[in-house]
């Protein structure tokens, strides 16, 4: 009896070690199997982290070389980096911008794009990341109207030789073209301005402001409210239902512009492709934004003419934007700073 219990009693161990072997084996397989799964898995996750920071990095870049308004600097460091030598203009452009930074609180600049659409683009870059809503008159038409409503109620047919800056198109597509445009500002100047949050809508603005053909498209619209503008004054004057301001008096006043045919084919197509807008088109242009646009224009420094409103007939409601000018044709924007 004592045989059989020893023997069952070393069979049972002899099971219980043949089947912890194997468990052991099964254990150890699936220790190794989970540990190659983390370490795979871990390196996975680090290859897909240095993959996206390599593309952040990559997307950030491209938007900032793309961006047609650039990331603020400091305003005295670009006026010396600019500005170098004992010229007689290096010596007054230095000498204005330290006027701006120690009188005006000016700190900071912004860069904007030089091509024959800066002022357009300063402007509007600046009604954007302001929030600045639209002006009451656009509140009141829409203005995707325009384009037909000057084609089919006012009859001015030869809005189609209308040319969209360096793209000189022509034609009977100019009306669907101009519709394009005049889409484009409207719903990209509803989203942002309808964007509360700051750094968001600065967000929103330099997306907008890195993909030139959806800039142009806003441009092109801005140009050819101009000319709506234009057209309903002249329309005035032949009425004489009321009086119009006195900017549209100066700008029939010219040779090149005195009605708005002449308006259009001498000025505002060549606006984007080989000049940009003069002084005239500036009032114009604050008018039918309703903002104040006051310019420090840095060669006129020491003169009355170094700080200028357009227009200079405004209402005080009126939202205030600034710009900076070394030549009346390339302009940047001053950011204050108390």
């Amino acid at each position: 009896g004592r045989h059989e219990v020893w023997s069952w009693k070393t069979a049972s161990k002899e099971s219980l070690c043949l089947m912890w072997q194997k468990v052991k084996v099964q254990l150890m397989l699936s220790m190794s199997f989970l540990t190659a799964v983390f370490w795979y898995c871990r390196r996975l996750y680090s290859f897909l982290a240095q993959l996206l920071k390599r593309w952040s990095n990559y997307l950030q870049r491209k938007l900032i070389r793309n961006l047609s308004v650039l990331p603020e600097v400091d305003l005295l460091g670009y006026s010396a980096r600019e500005w170098k030598g004992e010229t007689k203009q290096a010596k007054q452009m230095r000498e204005a911008y330290e006027e701006l930074f120690r009188s005006y609180h000016i700190k900071y600049l912004r860069q904007v794009k030089r091509d024959n659409y800066s002022v357009v683009r300063a402007v509007l870059f600046q009604i954007f990341s302001h929030g600045i809503p639209f002006p009451s008159w656009m509140k009141e038409r829409d203005i995707l109207k325009l384009p037909e409503k000057l084609l089919y109620s006012q009859g001015c047919n030869w809005i189609q030789q209308y040319s969209f800056g360096p793209e000189r198109y022509t034609g009977p597509n100019a009306f669907g073209k101009l519709r394009k445009c005049m889409e484009a500002l409207k719903t990209n100047w509803a989203e942002i301005s309808a964007t509360r949050d700051y750094e968001e809508r600065g967000n929103l603005c330099n997306i907008l402001f890195s993909d030139e053909s959806k800039e142009y498209k806003l441009y092109e619209a801005i140009k050819f409210i101009m000319l709506y503008e234009v057209v309903e004054a002249y329309e005035q004057i032949k009425s004489r239902e009321k009086p119009i301001p006195n900017l549209f008096s100066l700008l029939f006043a010219r040779d090149s512009s005195s009605d708005p045919l002449s308006f259009m084919m001498n000025h505002l197509n060549s606006i984007g492709d080989s000049i940009c807008l003069d002084q005239v088109e500036l009032f114009l242009l604050g008018y039918l934004l309703q903002v104040k646009i006051r310019v420090y224009r840095l060669h006129r420094f020491n003169t009355e003419e170094f700080q200028v409103n357009y227009p200079d007939e405004y209402r005080r409601e009126w939202n205030e934007i600034s710009l900076l000018t070394e030549d009346d044709r390339y302009y940047h924007i001053p950011l204050f700073r108390t």
